[in-house]
């Protein structure tokens, strides 16, 4: 296919893909649950941070983390004792465990006593047409708690080559309108020309499959090849397309 054919295309799997009912089994039900803006962007947040393996798993570990916080997270992340994080010291999502679940809560509120929160963080270091350095500056403020040096793993770094696709995810969220009753459209200080697609195995394998990405690694080299050819088919809005690679590789086997 040429690049309009793969347009045309890649537009019709958007429109079928991103629809409310895609909610039912993705784990972006979970911030869909509250109101305010703050309980879900720390409850999208923390579900995009556990987000890999089986996504039914991942949903009932999100699930458990919101039980943890009393269905409250912003108060959860604002207040919460000692005594209170000790009660989710059990917590496990594959190798994410109850320590680093506390080590979150705290990088959290240091954020958001210390920064005015993520999005005017995240829009500090944003640059015109990327929030990958974004990323890494926010990770190390994050850290700029005492922490485990294990929970690190679980917040990626793109200046390390990470594809960072849960942080990608989590912005995606976060930042594209919420006209398709999928996303939230939270931030407005960023826009959706500046984000990055959550690349991934599905995602990626469609990618190349259509001639969108040659490099074999899901690394952030791979994502930046993306971008680039996903803001030749939409400048403006590059990752409504995630809703058309993701559903093309898990519910079509596009090869």
């Amino acid at each position: 296919m040429n690049r309009i054919e793969i347009k045309t295309f890649l537009d019709a799997k958007t429109l079928q893909y991103q629809r409310p009912d895609f909610l039912s089994s993705d784990p972006i039900q979970i911030p869909h649950r509250f109101q305010e803006k703050s309980d879900i962007e720390i409850a999208a947040f923390l579900t995009a941070t556990i987000a890999w393996g089986n996504r039914l798993s991942i949903i009932r570990s999100a699930n458990r983390m919101m039980e943890i916080m009393d269905e409250a997270p912003y108060d959860f992340i604002m207040n919460a004792s000692e005594k209170d994080l000790k009660k989710s010291a059990h917590f496990v999502h594959r190798t994410f465990n109850g320590l680093d679940f506390i080590t979150f809560v705290k990088g959290l509120r240091h954020i958001y006593i210390n920064y005015g929160g993520m999005e005017a963080l995240f829009s500090l270091y944003a640059s015109d047409d990327d929030l990958q350095e974004a990323i890494t500056k926010v990770r190390g403020h994050f850290f700029e708690i005492p922490h485990l040096q294990r929970s690190e793993k679980h917040f990626s770094n793109p200046s390390k080559g990470s594809a960072a696709k849960r942080l990608n995810m989590f912005l995606r969220w976060m930042v594209r309108p919420s006209d398709t009753g999928v996303d939230f459209g939270l931030w407005t200080q960023l826009k959706p020309a500046q984000l990055s697609c959550p690349l991934d195995v599905h995602s990626g394998k469609v990618a190349r499959a259509l001639g969108l990405l040659s490099r074999k690694q899901n690394d952030a080299r791979a994502v930046a090849e993306l971008d680039k050819a996903l803001r030749k088919l939409d400048p403006d809005d590059p990752v409504k397309y995630d809703f058309a690679l993701f559903g093309l590789g898990v519910f079509e086997n596009f090869k």
